[in-house]
């Protein structure tokens, strides 16, 4: 129901049907073998098209006829708000600084928006976690309920983006995260403990199980048939089956020789790429060392190349599932959480001096012990952003870059964890969606700004365009 939803489509303007494909190499291309799948980057040998125009068509028509690289979202979500001291510019438009938070993301300044002002009027009710994280994407009202009649009032922007254009790639979206499903009630407020667990809804009702399993979702992504439940004995010779690329060498070489110098430099980086990621996510599949496992001697086990509770290599390796479904035109929707709302998660071994539960660092009372491991953990997460927004700004595609070609929603559901308060939310876009954002900004709304106004924008420059979302009452002018 539109009401419900509170999302108003706006009509697509039809293109002039004047472009016929005709491309050397199709763009929906794959390797295949043994039961895998796994997509082709974008090649120069799929980036000519011929228009049906005259030979002396203007060069107006003649560039359009170029194929473009569609444009990418991902929201990524961080629990426990922010010490707005350390996180918001003092200056707005193009000359301000970067704050001690931000400061990571420093040599991508230029394509990135920092946002300020925004709000979501829908959270100034209820408690103070679940009523503002559920409703991250989707910005309208959390129904308080401790029972199984859950309903954040609309699907979230991701999956409005995936009705609309998810038929285009294998996945219509993927939902990535580290922390597993908690049920049960927070007995405190009266609210189900599912609303924290979640951030990419279907339906009011229904959210999306995110993957946290980076296997798992590697598998997932690539469409690798799961192996049946075998002996210890059949599973030692499952450790020496050739990895995934190997199903499809024979593809690939055959391929290969077909492209042009540059392609077979950009099918060989691809395919490394590919490998690295398959080989670091090798220690989520073995046997967790710590853990009595019958039948097997400690002598037996090797040593894992990561600690499967190595939460950065977690995240990381999350990260780099997110760049190569882009790259590959998998999906072009994404979402990630770094963890659960009120995450209590200790960066002690990650951040010297922020040893102690988060979500307690957030409650700061204005305590320099506390809040300056609170801004440490809020650093620390920009950095992993500047790690993913690294990996796409490396990948070419024609004259730009994917990070060119996306938009990265960067934020969290409160500003001051220590008021839990939902007005001047805490949030950052990176990317420069296709051409269409003019990044290197502090965008200062006025107070109360809803963030939904910049989610009208983002769904417009993913091609899904609405007059309303959420709460809005507008578009911000990204361009």
């Amino acid at each position: 129901m539109a009401t419900l939803r509170a999302v108003t489509p706006r009509p697509v303007p039809q293109a002039p049907a004047i472009l016929e494909r005709n491309w050397r190499l199709p763009r929906r291309t794959f390797l295949k073998g043994a039961g895998a799948l796994l997509g082709l980057p974008l090649l120069d040998a799929m980036g000519k098209v011929a228009a049906l125009a005259a030979p002396d068509a203007p060069a107006s028509t003649k560039a359009a006829a170029q194929v473009q690289a569609p444009v990418r979202m991902a929201c990524i979500y961080f629990p426990n708000g922010v010490w707005e001291k350390n996180w918001f510019p003092k200056k707005d438009g193009a000359d301000f600084e970067m704050p001690f938070a931000l400061e990571p993301l420093a040599q991508h300044r230029d394509n990135l928006l920092v946002f300020s002002g925004l709000d979501k009027q829908h959270s100034h009710q209820g408690d103070g976690h679940y009523a503002k994280t559920a409703n991250f994407l989707t910005g309208l009202p959390v129904r308080r309920t401790a029972g199984k009649d859950i309903s954040v009032g609309g699907l979230s922007i991701d999956q409005l983006c995936a009705e609309q254009i998810g038929h285009l790639t294998p996945l219509p979206s993927l939902e990535l995260g580290i922390d597993p499903v908690i049920s049960g009630i927070d007995t405190n407020v009266g609210y189900t403990r599912l609303y924290g667990c979640y951030i990419s809804w279907r339906s009011p009702s229904m959210p999306l199980a995110k993957e946290i399993n980076p296997r798992l979702a590697y598998e997932r992504l690539f469409s690798v048939m799961k192996a049946k439940r075998v002996s210890h004995a059949d599973r030692r010779q499952a450790e020496d089956r050739k990895a995934l690329l190997d199903l499809v060498l024979d593809d690939a070489r055959h391929l290969r020789n077909h492209l042009g110098r540059d392609d077979q430099f950009k099918l060989d980086e691809y395919l490394d790429a590919v490998r690295e990621v398959e080989k670091r996510l090798e220690f989520f599949s073995k046997p967790d060392p710590r853990v009595w496992q019958p039948g097997t001697h400690p002598g037996d086990l090797a040593a894992p190349k990561g600690e499967p509770g190595d939460h950065q290599e977690h995240v990381r390796l999350m990260l780099d599932l997110i760049a190569l479904a882009f790259w590959t035109d998998s999906t072009r929707i994404g979402t990630f959480m770094f963890a659960n709302d009120v995450s209590g998660k200790n960066f002690g071994k990650l951040i010297p001096g922020a040893g102690g539960g988060h979500h307690e660092f957030s409650h700061h009372q204005d305590k320099a012990e506390k809040f300056e491991p609170y801004t440490k953990i809020n650093r620390w997460h920009n950095e992993q952003l500047a790690y993913l927004l690294d990996k796409l700004a490396a990948i070419k595609e024609g004259e730009r870059t994917l990070l060119d070609n996306s938009m990265v929603l960067f934020g969290s559901s409160i500003s001051d964890g220590n008021r839990h308060d939902p007005a001047n939310l805490p949030v950052l876009l990176a990317g420069r969606g296709g051409g269409k954002l003019k990044p290197g900004r502090h965008i200062a709304s006025p107070k109360g700004t809803p963030l939904c106004n910049l989610y009208v924008s983002m769904l417009d420059h993913m091609g899904t365009p609405v007059e309303k979302f959420g709460d809005s009452t507008g578009a911000l002018a990204l361009g």
